[in-house]
């Protein structure tokens, strides 16, 4: 089968999978608008007390990016996956490394698929909510929307490539909770999950740019919400780029040793 044909089918594939759950997305979409509302609340009650702005956001855009980023939390898979771990552990990848089909591309595949389906009825709500309840601070032209499409599909395939890299640990880990554990906390700490990572004190925000964790979550948001436009949005988004040209290149590589080390251990 032609290759784009086949990305395609494991892209429909893992649409069709997530679009099974109906149950477990209405209870993701409710759980992300709650805390949602708290986050929106707790923003805008931070920004008041702070004097009115806090690093260039006031109350409409500081609800605006708590809003947003509760949205993105399904697409971009901030909490993960760890099927490959699995796969790994009970010894299931030795069917996928005998299918005619790079695993790598298989899985990221079937994670677009998963992030176009999980965007309406897990991204979408919270926006509503968000629109009728603090409202929302967007632009008016249609460019920021457009290059925030983008960023955000760099961020979803970007979130892919970490977790890829972090479940290729199985190879060589027993236990994967503590790891797991670590790139969490660092993950949503450092991408803006929690806070706008314009908020960090020097050294943290220092911490943060040598990392890829704020293109996932901070950088969407600045270009959709026109913080950052022209050059200074297509740089961001080159970053991004960058960032995942450099993950993908490493989980290749780190998966061909893993391989190589699982068929010695296997004989």
């Amino acid at each position: 089968m032609d290759p784009a044909r086949l990305f395609a089918a494991h892209v429909a594939m893992g649409f069709r999978r997530w679009s099974t759950y109906r149950l477990a997305m209405v209870a993701g979409a409710f759980t992300n608008t709650v805390f949602g509302l708290i986050k929106a609340y707790i923003t805008v009650g931070a920004i008041g007390a702070a004097g009115g702005t806090v690093a260039g956001y006031d109350a409409a855009t500081g609800a605006t990016y708590a809003w947003l980023a509760q949205a993105l939390i399904g697409p971009v898979a901030v909490f993960g996956w760890r099927e490959l771990a699995l796969r790994i552990r009970t010894g299931d990848i030795a069917v996928d490394l005998a299918r005619p089909v790079d695993p790598q591309l298989a899985f990221l595949a079937a994670d677009i698929g998963r992030a176009a389906y999980t965007f309406i009825p897990r991204g979408f709500p919270p926006l509503l909510v968000g629109a009728l309840v603090t409202g929302l601070a967007l632009p008016t032209t249609p460019l920021p929307y457009v290059l925030g499409l983008v960023s955000a599909m760099l961020a979803v395939v970007l979130s892919f490539a970490g977790w890829w890299l972090l479940n290729l640990a199985a190879f060589w880990l027993l236990d994967l909770r503590g790891a797991t554990t670590l790139y969490l906390v660092a993950s949503n700490v450092l991408s803006g999950m929690i806070v706008p990572v314009h908020w960090f004190p020097g050294w943290l925000w220092t911490v943060a740019s040598w990392t890829p964790f704020p293109s996932l979550i901070q950088t969407p948001i600045d270009v959709v919400m026109g913080h950052a436009t022209g050059t200074e949005a297509l740089g961001l988004i080159g970053t991004q780029a960058a960032w995942l040209a450099g993950l993908l290149i490493a989980g290749r590589l780190v998966f061909r040793a893993g391989a190589r080390r699982l068929v010695v251990q296997g004989g």
